[in-house]
């Protein structure tokens, strides 16, 4: 098993290496919802990644260990979206051949997006878990190499750049907490690990939806269990946690509170980032929104960071997530956003932390579970 101090190291140590085919996402406040929680709250922008999500750097990480032959003869995946552009963008990006397991019901967009970057794909049945069998199963058989969406120390380091860009974007200014959504657990052990290497006094709340909490589950358990799991609109968290998976330990050892989000609270704070950032973002990056609301008493006075992990949403899922719902009416006194189209985003003077440009393209068009 890899420790936290090994994932923190090989974090730091790719970093400068994938920065070169990926971007520097912004770190930036949020103003008006800083003024509701009374705290500064701090936004890793990583739905304006490359294949809009947080995806694209495991993947990298994890495909730039292999050899071009390896490459060539192909790598394999079983996705339901992020994931599988990640893998297809990593290949675009370095050369060589991938296949795509994905559910029969997969979404018009996503198989167009995953074409565009040049993946084989393979629809079989609807079981995420059943198609992450089936692909192992084929890598073994053919010779090829399987590349999962968390459990994996490349992949798990990967996620973990995006806080090595954190640190290196606070400065000297300080950092009291940290909200990310948890699904298989990688992106958390990714970005717990390097954040709490150079900040120990830190608090990392992991973020999971009430009708879906596996891994939040699993740790209260002290084994991996199986939840009795319902739809979520935070479709890139849903799933089990694979037994074994390395991120199980590195979660206990981590995350220091689990937040468990109901839905409306999810569909509410999509509607607020919506509403106050003009910014796209997926149900499993709203969901660390909604965390941070939660926890606004612990947080007030506080300066926050939330990952918000993907943009990938499709205009029918927005459609059903925002209908019928009133729009976002922030606290008496509280200032709009200011982060507007291709605008910079600039921070308060009065802040210790830089102002960094933001680029708003992104590529694709759905979420993946197992964050």
């Amino acid at each position: 098993m890899i420790t936290a101090a090994e994932v923190a190291d090989r974090a730091e140590r790719i970093a400068p290496a994938l920065r070169d085919h990926l971007r520097l996402t912004p770190f930036v406040r949020y103003d008006a919802f800083s003024a509701e929680l009374g705290a500064e709250v701090l936004v890793k922008c990583e739905h304006q990644q490359r294949t809009g999500s947080f995806k694209a750097r495991g993947a990298l990480a994890k495909i730039r260990t292999l050899t071009e032959a390896e490459r060539a003869a192909g790598v394999i995946t079983a996705s339901t979206g992020n994931h599988g552009l990640g893998v297809g963008n990593a290949l675009a990006t370095l050369g060589g051949h991938g296949i795509v397991y994905l559910p029969e019901n997969a979404a018009p967009g996503k198989v167009a997006a995953l074409r565009r970057l040049g993946l084989e794909l393979r629809a079989e049945g609807n079981d995420t878990g059943a198609l992450e069998l089936k692909a192992r199963a084929y890598a073994a058989e053919h010779g090829l190499t399987y590349v999962p969406p968390y459990n994996d120390p490349d992949i798990v380091a990967g996620q973990g750049t995006l806080a090595v860009e954190i640190i290196e974007q606070l400065g000297d200014a300080s950092l009291d907490a940290v909200v990310v959504s948890v699904g298989g657990g990688g992106l958390i052990s990714g970005v717990a690990a390097v954040l709490k290497k150079h900040l120990p006094g830190i608090t990392v709340y992991g973020a999971q939806p009430a009708v879906d909490d596996a891994m939040a589950a699993s740790v209260r358990a002290g084994a991996i269990v199986q939840v009795d799991a319902a739809q979520t609109l935070s479709d890139g968290t849903a799933g089990s946690v694979e037994p074994g998976s390395i991120t199980f330990d590195l979660c206990r050892a981590l995350v220091d509170d689990w937040v468990l989000v109901e839905e409306d609270a999810i569909r509410d704070a999509l509607r607020m980032v919506i509403d106050t950032e003009h910014q796209l973002i997926e149900g499993s990056a709203a969901l660390a929104f909604a965390a941070a609301r939660e926890r606004r008493t612990e947080l007030a006075g506080k300066r926050v960071a939330v990952v918000s992990c993907g943009g990938n949403m499709s205009s029918s899922t927005l459609e059903v997530a925002l209908g019928g719902g009133a729009c976002y009416a922030p606290p008496h006194g509280a200032l709009g956003g200011v982060v507007v189209g291709h605008q910079d985003s600039v921070l308060p003077p009065s802040s210790a932390l830089p102002s960094t440009p933001r680029d708003d393209a992104r590529d694709g068009s759905t979420s993946e579970r197992d964050l």
